[in-house]
């Protein structure tokens, strides 16, 4: 790892602090193309955990995985036509193949129902087909944006891409709640993360969906950024693509569908949430190492040491991923902060101290707070640790939605409150121009209306002061 000149701290300058953790962390490194970024082991062993996690809930439920090609006819895409209007100004195009120009461009994928629903019109014949539900993990391409931020705005990002289909609006509804409790599950027991859930507006649903559904999140500058999501989108692609059934009567009738997806931008807001002027912070199930172990040694007990260090390790393995960083080039202060800046949850520090009395140092890394443990009592100890250091996370991405999101009564708290640097709650009418007002004149965009708040809505519009229809949360976003 680099030498950083200046540590930025966090409170100071969230984004300037933000990217400086994240590629400094050993995680992740820049890509020669704008906007594109280059997973290493331990950054893309992140993304390789939540696929673990997230695909065997998908198939306790039903979902199979398969996958589709990577380029898209120009006329597939053209055929929904609210869908190809939302994603026209961020598709990149394929116009040659080798020195020869193409017959007809290529989408290069910003997402696949105009590549998969084709199939499906052609594999879908019958109620007895019923239901599809179909999931892929790709990679895709969206390109229209002015200023990327690694993993919270890429060019090219990893997802989940679910696609699915029933014969009836009720079952098609049905999947949401299973959909976004899975995805609910991961980010509490993985990332330690507690996101916002609700219902996007009508203009920021997805292009083509007719509700769009998703898990929020406020992070410590009080931006919004938005996690996994999903996709109501009716007939609207059914009818766009024929994708038609024989219903059990005789009667062919078109299908419904839905979309959903989490995708490696949770990685961006994880480390931002967790993060410290130190640098990143793993959740221990996403840390490809878990414990590192440090020897400290001099020239006469290094050959001692760092035996024990080993049978330290070898102590733990079996229950916990452990690495001895036992390399001469760097002194173990120097190792002590690289680490740190990785986020490894856990550090065991030994020096002659500890070998003589059979024990070994424990270092947090989310509160830096030493402990001395009896190597016979490790395991337990490293096990108890790595569960307070998840709860402790979870705990503290909880307390920021209560802390960054304020509830505002008028539109000159709701400006105040924004330019402060916090998210805001406010009722808001329903109106589109309303929405559309707020984000012109504050760079605030609506974020979603939150499940369980919009019980006993009595007041009226933050803006054009109309009867209330929504509790909707505000913020400026990534």
């Amino acid at each position: 790892m680099e030498k950083i000149e200046k540590q930025i701290k966090k409170d100071e300058n969230f984004s300037e602090w933000y990217v400086q953790a994240v590629m400094h962390s050993g995680l992740f490194d820049y890509g020669e193309v704008s906007g594109t970024l280059i997973f290493r082991p331990d950054g893309y062993y992140i993304w390789e955990s939540i696929q673990k996690a997230v695909d065997p809930l998908f198939k306790e439920i039903g979902i199979q995985n398969v996958y589709f090609p990577l380029f898209i006819p120009k006329h597939f895409l053209e055929k929904e036509k609210e869908h190809i209007e939302g994603f026209s100004a961020e598709v990149a195009w394929v116009t040659k193949g080798g020195q020869s120009e193409l017959e007809e461009e290529l989408a290069v994928r910003p997402t696949s129902e105009t590549i998969m629903y084709p199939a499906y019109s052609k594999w879908i014949r019958s109620w007895r087909d019923l239901p599809m539900r179909y999931n892929q993990w790709n990679n895709v391409v969206r390109w229209e944006f002015k200023h990327p931020t690694p993993l919270l705005r890429s060019r090219e990002f990893l997802w989940n891409e679910g696609h699915t289909v029933f014969a009836t609006r009720e079952e098609a509804a049905a999947e949401r709640d299973q959909v976004l409790g899975i995805y609910k599950k991961v980010l509490k027991e993985y990332l330690a993360l507690e996101g916002i859930v609700g219902q996007k507006t009508d203009s920021e649903k997805f292009a083509g969906a007719e509700n769009t559904f998703s898990i929020e999140f406020v992070m410590p500058d009080g931006r919004i950024s938005q996690g996994p999501d999903f996709h109501i989108d009716g007939q609207k692609f059914s009818k766009a693509f024929d994708i038609t059934f024989l219903d059990k009567e005789g009667k062919r009738q078109y299908v419904y569908q839905n979309t959903f997806a989490i995708s490696t931008r949770m990685i961006g807001i994880m480390l931002g949430m967790h993060g410290d002027d130190k640098g990143v912070i793993i959740p221990p199930k996403l840390a490809r190492i878990q414990v590192v172990v440090v020897p400290i040694y001099s020239e006469q007990n290094k050959a001692e040491i760092i035996k024990y260090a080993d049978g330290v390790k070898e102590n733990i393995s079996k229950d916990f991923r452990v690495f001895v960083d036992d390399s001469d080039a760097y002194s173990p202060g120097w190792k002590f902060n690289e680490w740190e800046r990785a986020g490894v949850p856990v550090r065991i520090e030994i020096g002659k101290k500890e070998m003589e009395s059979n024990s070994v140092t424990l270092f947090r890394r989310d509160t830096f707070v030493k402990e001395s443990v009896q190597v016979t009592n490790l395991a337990v100890s490293v096990s108890k640790l790595l569960q307070e250091i998840h709860e402790n996370l979870y705990q503290k991405s909880k307390s920021l939605i209560k802390t960054k999101i304020i509830a505002v009564e008028n539109y000159e708290k709701l400006k105040d409150a924004v330019k402060s640097g916090y998210a805001v709650k406010a009722l808001w009418c329903g109106d589109k121009e309303c929405e559309a007002k707020i984000k012109e004149e504050t760079a605030a965009r609506s974020s979603n209306i939150p499940f369980g708040e919009q019980e006993n809505i009595n007041g009226v519009c933050v803006y054009c002061g109309k009867p209330a229809k929504h509790r909707l949360n505000f913020g400026k976003s990534y």
